[in-house]
């Protein structure tokens, strides 16, 4: 078992100068690009009951720039657990990571977080009328893309490797598991319609 960096560099060696260079504390021109490209941010966080780590998505721009040191993001309805919002206000260091379908770089933006509810804040998200409750505001401490490789070797974005949804259990069958008495058949047939009329 490892115990130190200095056996973790023994093992490794030093990084590339090139992966330590892209690596800036504010987001330039380019990283700009890829937030407001990007459909699907996951924001890492930690609490006083642990980690989580928390898939966000929308239409592209979702995540707002506010300027090159701030991100916005909106809380849209889920499964109000709200375990990010909970854990930012105990600590406010968060992790997140930009994914663009179709793209091998991804996005990885490290910072300190604060939830507003600020009502012209809510405002610049609104979707047919609907505001989030809160917004999470992000001050940018860290932010550098991440090589291809993982995307390359997981072959996410090639269709030919695309799953059947059979190919895994269903939301209604994990329930049932836990529940014995929880009716899959009917949570799974009205899952689609009941998560079109929550989106926003």
């Amino acid at each position: 078992m490892l115990t130190s960096i200095e056996q973790l560099e023994a093992i490794y060696g030093q990084p590339h100068e090139r992966a330590v260079r892209k690596q800036i504390p504010f987001l330039n021109e380019d990283y700009q690009a890829m937030v407001r490209a990007s459909p699907m941010v996951v924001i890492g966080s930690a609490g006083p009951d642990g980690l989580d780590s928390s898939p966000r998505g929308d239409a592209p721009g979702f995540v707002q720039i506010l300027d090159e040191h701030t991100l916005a993001l909106p809380d849209r309805p889920g499964n109000n657990r709200i375990d990010t919002l909970r854990n930012v206000l105990h600590d406010p260091r968060v992790s997140l990571l930009f994914i663009i379908p179709g793209i091998g770089e991804t996005l990885r933006v490290n910072g300190s977080a604060r939830v507003s509810a600020e009502p012209e804040l809510l405002e610049r998200f609104a979707v047919d009328g609907k505001l989030p409750r809160t917004v999470l505001l992000v001050t940018v401490e860290a932010a550098f893309f991440h090589c291809s490789k993982a995307i390359v070797r997981s072959q996410l974005w090639n269709p030919e490797r695309h799953l059947d949804r059979s190919t895994v259990p269903s939301a209604g069958a994990i329930h049932k598991r836990l529940d014995e008495g929880f009716d899959a058949e009917a949570y799974d047939r009205e899952t689609p319609a009941r998560v079109q009329a929550s989106l926003y």
